[in-house]
């Protein structure tokens, strides 16, 4: 919550807003950005991206539109972060997606993968992958919301 509540300050500072999309973060990304004062000012909203129905119905985008980019990759979470940022009119747009746990998901990754990614002004794009090695989902959440509150705070400056 500190980490979220420094971002909420600079935005604020800044007058920039952030998007996020989210998915085996489970939104604990959007409660930490929210749970500060005058987050109305900085946040423009988010999704929980878990499904392919929510893919469709919040994101606006089909099978088609992911090309060979499959979920949980860093191509894949840059597009997302694209996509919210440009959806929401945000000046920042985070991405969020893994295999939080106990087990894997389809696509061969461990429980502990995620990839984050941030696009913003300017033309920013980034993107990293944690691997925690740990199994325990709800420690898991809890390590990926940290480690995409991290990029958006080191995208910031």
């Amino acid at each position: 919550m500190p980490l979220a509540a420094e971002i909420g300050d600079i935005l604020k500072a800044r007058r920039e807003t952030v998007a996020i999309s989210e998915s085996s973060a489970g939104g604990l990304i959007s409660a930490a950005l929210l749970a500060a004062p005058g987050a109305s000012r900085y946040y423009r909203g988010g999704g929980v991206i878990y499904t392919p129905q929510a893919f469709r119905g919040l994101l606006g985008l089909t099978r088609e539109d992911l090309g060979d980019k499959r979920s949980s990759s860093e191509p894949y979470a840059r597009m997302l972060a694209g996509r919210i940022r440009e959806l929401l009119e945000a000046d920042w747009g985070l991405c969020e997606t893994g295999a939080s746990g106990p087990t894997g998901n389809m696509y061969g990754d461990d429980a502990g993968h995620t990839c984050v990614a941030l696009a913003g002004p300017g033309g920013v794009l980034v993107s990293r992958t944690l691997e925690t090695g740990i199994s325990d989902r709800e420690a898991n959440m809890r390590l990926f919301a940290a480690e995409a509150l991290d990029l958006l705070r080191g995208g910031l400056g």
